[in-house]
């Protein structure tokens, strides 16, 4: 597959920080530690919006022998001070408490979202709206909100984002009339769940989505069968987009064969085409810290989305250090490509993704590459 246009349209560079949510109210120097994992839709005049998760970073996290985490409290901004013989600090964006049982761990960074405004075919950035912010503004967003992802469904756009605390690590839903004020509306799943997808359209009258919760415990499969045990990417259906029931029926799984899939989660909201509800997702395989992420494709039933009409055997779209070479400084992670956005382009779909946990890259992928 040869894209059309296939390059990275913004990055930390590009953030202002002196009109970040943070600015001024915080008793820290920052930084940018990524402007990744876009949101995406298309606005009614036309351009397309990509809603970046800014994760903003303190500069010296670790210094008086304390290593410090930002959290959002009550309205404002604080910078907690661990001991460091309490903490391990392997990775300076992240580190975790000992001695507690199970794993728990807190963030050198906050994550927050900013609308980024594109020209029609996602080839270069016309405003960036800081005005229209999204910062975290209750309890359960005291350590951030990441990776959003947009469906447009009917007049109305929904937004889901996985927003971060001590209290749960859950899925929030933000609903809006034009993409760029939001409404924030709660919380929709109340467990862990890194990738929950609206379809961008009804089926049989409901909502329905894609969801990956996550555990560590997984049940195995018997010997021979085709699928792998661990992270896969469920259904639920919903009445209202806030109530969800998930689907009996499981969605895509792990194959057994590969080990490219060995994880997986959803990428881009579900889009409606002639041949079914087209589905980008991630597939994971294990190498190193957090493996090789790589993009993939299913078409999904129109009626029936746990069934699989056709999928790509290839990735649709790999890691491109080419990219970032130019901001390899800055790398803190690679192998990765995470797609979080589709939105149609005629003869091809625009496709979003974080690059490398840095960066936004943008791809024309001509829709022939899958079959349509």
């Amino acid at each position: 597959m040869t894209p059309a246009f296939d390059q990275l349209v913004f990055g930390p560079a590009d953030v202002d920080l002196s009109r970040s949510p943070l600015a001024g109210r915080i008793d820290a120097d920052t930084y940018v530690l990524g402007a990744f994992n876009p949101g995406m839709t298309r606005l009614a005049n036309g351009n397309l919006l990509m809603m970046v998760r800014v994760a903003e970073a303190l500069t010296r996290p670790i210094h008086d022998g304390h290593v410090h985490a930002i959290r959002w409290d009550a309205g404002r901004y604080v910078v907690d001070a661990w001991p460091l013989d309490l903490v391990d600090t392997t990775d300076a964006r992240q580190f975790t408490v000992r001695g507690g049982g199970w794993k728990v761990m807190a963030l050198t960074s906050l994550s927050w979202l900013l609308p980024v405004e594109l020209n029609a075919d996602g080839t270069a950035v016309v405003a960036v709206h800081y005005d229209r912010a999204i910062a975290p503004r209750t309890a359960y967003q005291c350590y951030g909100i990441e990776d959003a992802r947009i469906s447009r469904v009917g007049d109305r756009y929904l937004m889901t984002t996985c927003s971060v605390s001590p209290e749960r690590h859950s899925t929030t839903l933000y609903t809006s009339g034009d993409a760029l004020d939001w409404t924030l509306e709660g919380i929709v799943l109340d467990h862990q769940n890194k990738d929950m997808l609206i379809f961008e359209g009804l089926i049989g009258g409901h909502y329905w989505a894609q969801t990956r919760p996550l555990g560590d415990l997984y049940f195995a499969y018997p010997p021979g069968s085709a699928w792998r045990a661990g992270p896969s990417i469920n259904l639920a259906r919903s009445p209202d987009a806030l109530y969800w029931k998930p689907h009996d029926a499981p969605g895509i799984r792990p194959h057994a064969a590969t080990v490219a899939t060995a994880r997986m989660g959803g990428g881009a909201p579900p889009v409606l085409t002639d041949d079914g509800w087209l589905t980008l997702w991630h597939g994971v395989e294990p190498s190193g810290v957090v493996g090789v992420y790589r993009t993939y494709w299913s078409i999904l039933d129109r009626d029936d989305p746990s069934v699989v009409v056709r999928a790509g055997a290839a990735a649709l779209l790999e890691p491109a250090p080419a990219l970032t070479e130019p901001m390899k400084d800055r790398m803190y992670l690679d192998n990765v490509v995470f797609t979080t956005g589709i939105a149609d382009g005629g003869d091809v779909y625009v496709v979003a993704s974080g690059e490398a946990d840095l960066a936004c890259r943008v791809t024309q992928v001509p829709k022939a590459a899958f079959g349509l």
